[in-house]
């Protein structure tokens, strides 16, 4: 069997105080002194950062390094959607204004449209019952003149059966002119 090599053949010296503040931090963080050393060193390895510097200035850096970089990343995305974005709400906004105003104006004009045909309607109507009015009247002046007509046939008959001392031309004459003025009515 070979014998073991203890790996751990570095020792470090530090002043009491500080190994009693690595006892109270060991035992804080519930790990042994070695195990919290060789962790800090490979923190401090790892993060490039100087334990000298207590207000962290390589994290600052890199931080605002980010946050530059996030805002630079913001600002391409606002110029690449945004903007482009805003005015495509601003022309659609625009639309639907026109758009409204259109259809304000159709209605509007629809209505009067409505107004109009209900208008020209009734008018068709008086129109309708003024020709049924029309053609009764003329269907009633027709039997009238018939009626007429046969009236004044009778007289005419009669008159001439009665033999009145007039002319005959002058008969003819009062018969045409009372047919004319029955023509007429």
């Amino acid at each position: 069997m070979k014998p073991r090599v203890d790996q751990n053949i570095k020792s470090v010296r530090f002043p009491k105080e500080v190994d009693e503040r690595l006892s109270i931090l060991a035992r804080k963080l519930g790990r042994t002194k070695r195990m919290l050393f060789v962790q800090m060193v490979d923190y401090f390895y790892r993060s490039k950062k100087d334990p000298i510097d207590l207000n962290d200035e390589v994290l600052k850096k890199e931080l605002s390094s980010g946050i530059n970089r996030i805002l630079s990343f913001i600002r391409k995305q606002e110029d690449d959607l945004l903007v482009p974005l805003y005015s495509m709400v601003s022309e659609l906004s625009t639309l639907a204004t026109l758009q409204r105003s259109i259809s304000k104006s159709i209605a509007e004009n629809q209505v009067k449209g409505n107004e109009a045909f209900g208008e020209s309607t009734r008018q068709f109507k008086q129109l309708d019952a003024h020709l049924k009015k029309l053609i009764v009247g003329l269907g009633e002046k027709n039997v009238l003149k018939s009626n007429f007509r046969r009236i004044l046939e009778h007289y005419i008959a009669q008159r001439e059966a009665m033999g009145w001392p007039v002319s005959a031309a002058k008969k003819d004459e009062l018969a045409k002119e009372v047919r004319l003025a029955l023509e007429k009515l």
